[in-house]
């Protein structure tokens, strides 16, 4: 039996007058991975600094069967509630090394053990992490940036860990990498709610999906379905009279 992870009801989020999401509503099962798709400003990204909590909104966000509303978003990432940004933000005078235990930093509160245990499992998720953990952040390439950036996300132990186009800039190799590697963590036991430009790959890797247009929930269905939907295929597919 499925367990729900975290359910978005009627989300909205204003920037000012322009209603950047509009009664936005979705699912994620625990052990899935869930994609939003849609084309460049549709709201993909606000959505889920909303569920973070890092943008104001209306709605109802449940976690783990809790509203969380009005929880601090510390408390949120205490819960198991991650967000790996668009911009990574990463610390680039501190080393990789430092940059991973910065995100380790609600488990050292909690006085949890093992985080070491837990260093080594993302070392060996990301090896070129453990050769570059003495190097500074600012220095890593693109790809190995969004790598340390997924890695540290990881440290903090998340049950929910949600990505802002993990793919973005990076070259075609770096990508498949990437997402390979993201599709592997659901075995892992975290579940994933990615926002992705790249529409093909994020459909191939997810198991439900979700097209976001103007601020709205336009399409939903298990990925598959999405991936041959003629209106899909034409608009965010790339193929287009075939």
């Amino acid at each position: 039996m499925t367990q729900r992870l975290l359910t978005v009801r009627d989300l909205n989020v204003r920037y000012g007058k322009v209603e950047a999401v509009y009664k936005a509503s979705l699912t994620v099962d625990r052990g899935t991975i869930v994609s939003v798709i849609g084309p460049n400003g549709a709201g993909k990204s606000t959505l889920l600094n909303a569920i973070m909590g890092v943008q104001p909104s209306r709605g109802c966000v449940e976690f783990c069967g809790s509203d969380i509303g009005r929880v601090s978003i510390e408390r949120r990432v205490a819960m198991g509630l991650c967000l790996v940004p668009e911009t990574r933000e990463l610390f680039a005078q501190m080393t990789v090394e430092d940059n991973l235990e910065l995100g380790a930093f609600t488990c050292h509160r909690r006085g949890d053990k093992g985080i070491r245990e837990n260093m080594k499992g993302v070392y060996s998720l990301f090896p070129r992490l453990e050769q570059r953990r003495t190097q500074f952040a600012g220095s890593l390439s693109g790809g190995e940036r969004q790598m340390l950036a997924l890695g540290r996300a990881l440290m903090s132990r998340p049950t929910l860990l949600m990505l802002d186009e993990p793919s973005l800039g990076l070259a075609p190799l770096i990508v498949k990498e990437i997402l390979h590697t993201i599709s592997d963590l659901r075995s892992t036991g975290v579940s994933i709610l990615l926002i992705e430009q790249n529409a093909r790959a994020a459909l191939q890797i997810s198991d439900y999906g979700y097209v976001l247009e103007n601020g709205e929930i336009a399409l939903e269905g298990a990925s598959a379905d999405l991936a041959g939907n003629p209106r899909v295929i034409e608009s965010y597919l790339g193929m287009g009279g075939v």
